[in-house]
C-alpha cells in the first residue's frame, strides 16, 4: 500500500495477478472518495489469460507491450499490439457494460484495462491503430504526442475519456498546470489516473536496464489539501482527485509515457479545464516555436 492515497509505486497497488488494481468497484474502499475511474495492469506469460466478470462498468483493453486476443460475448477480437508504448499507436477494444471478457496472449506481454462505473450500454468496438487520432500538442519543450483512442471523437462510450501521451526526453507535458474539479462554465469535474512507463531515450549513452525516471506534480486549487511531488518509473500510478496537476516531466535522457483515464459525475465525456492563472500564459508562446522534431514516435 502506498504511503499516500494518490501515489502508487510499482507493486503497491497489486491484487492477485494484477500488478495494478485501482479504483472502480473492486478496490474503491482503499481510496476514500474515489468512485469514477479505475485501472488494471497485468503481465501475461505466453499462452496465459486473465478474465474479468460482468460488472456495471465499461472497459477499454489497451496493449502496452505485445499482442493480445480478447474474447467478448463469444466473439474473439485480435489486438495487434506493439513492441513498446513508444512504438506508436495500438489496437484497443471497448467492451461495454455488464460484459465479461477474457484477455489472452500467445507470446506474452503487458496489458492495461481502463475502467469506469457506467450504466448506458454501447456496442463492443475495436479501434485499430490506423483509426486512432494522433495529436501533436504544444511546441518546443512542451511538445508531446497524444493517442486519442478513447476520446469522444474516436469512441462511443458512456462515462470515461481515455488517451495516452508520449513525451520526449527533457520535455514537459500536462503543462501548463490545469484542473478539472468543478462543475461550472468552461470546466467539468473529472477524476484522473496517470499510469507511467519510462525508458532511456534513443541515443542516450546509458545501459539498457537504466532506472529511467520522470516526475509528476499535483497541488491544491482550493481548501482541499493535496501536494504530490512524485518521482515515477515504469508501472507507477498517480491519481488526481482534484487540484492543479502538471507538469509531468520527462527528465533529460529519459522518454516518458502515461496512460490517462478520466471520468466524473458531471457533463458526460466533456474534458473542460481551467489553467493555473500563474502559468496559463505559456500557451501563448507555442505559436512561435516549432514542434519537437523527435515527434511523432513511431514503430
Amino acid at each position: 500500500m502506498s504511503e499516500t492515497p494518490w501515489v502508487y509505486p510499482l507493486g503497491s497497488a497489486a491484487d492477485g495477478g494484477w500488478q495494478v488494481s485501482l479504483g472502480a468497484t473492486d478496490s474503491a474502499a482503499r481510496i476514500p472518495g474515489w468512485s469514477h475511474t479505475g485501472l488494471k495492469v497485468t503481465e501475461l506469460a505466453p499462452g496465459e489469460s486473465v478474465s474479468l466478470p460482468a460488472a456495471d462498468e465499461e472497459r477499454l483493453v489497451i496493449p502496452l507491450v505485445g499482442a493480445f486476443t480478447v474474447l467478448v460475448d463469444g466473439t474473439t477480437y485480435p489486438l495487434r499490439g506493439r513492441n513498446s508504448v513508444f512504438a506508436g499507436a495500438t489496437d484497443v477494444l471497448y467492451s461495454g457494460v455488464r460484459t465479461p471478457l477474457t484477455v489472452s496472449s500467445d507470446n506474452g506481454g503487458k496489458v492495461a484495462v481502463a475502467l469506469a462505473p457506467a450504466h448506458e450500454s454501447y456496442p463492443v468496438r475495436l479501434v485499430t491503430a490506423e483509426e486512432t487520432p494522433l495529436e501533436l500538442r504544444g511546441s518546443g519543450t512542451c511538445s508531446r504526442q497524444v493517442h486519442n483512442f478513447g476520446t469522444p471523437a474516436a469512441l462511443e462510450a458512456d462515462r470515461f475519456i481515455v488517451c495516452e501521451v508520449l513525451t520526449p526526453a527533457g520535455n514537459w507535458s500536462s503543462y501548463p498546470p490545469h484542473k478539472h474539479d468543478e462543475e461550472k462554465d468552461g470546466e467539468t469535474p473529472l477524476e484522473e489516473i496517470y499510469y507511467f512507463e519510462t525508458r532511456a531515450a534513443a541515443g542516450s549513452p546509458v545501459p539498457e536496464d537504466v532506472d529511467a525516471v520522470g516526475y509528476a506534480r499535483v497541488y491544491a486549487s482550493d481548501e482541499r489539501p493535496i501536494d504530490v511531488k512524485a518521482e515515477v518509473r515504469s508501472g507507477d500510478v498517480v491519481l488526481v482527485p482534484y487540484g492543479w496537476h502538471g507538469p509531468a516531466m520527462a527528465a533529460p535522457g529519459y522518454d516518458l509515457y502515461y496512460l490517462n483515464i478520466m471520468a466524473g459525475p458531471g457533463r458526460v465525456r466533456e474534458w473542460l479545464i481551467s489553467d493555473d492563472p500563474h502559468h496559463g500564459w505559456i500557451r501563448k508562446t507555442w505559436d512561435g516555436q516549432p514542434m519537437d522534431p523527435r515527434l511523432p514516435f513511431t514503430s
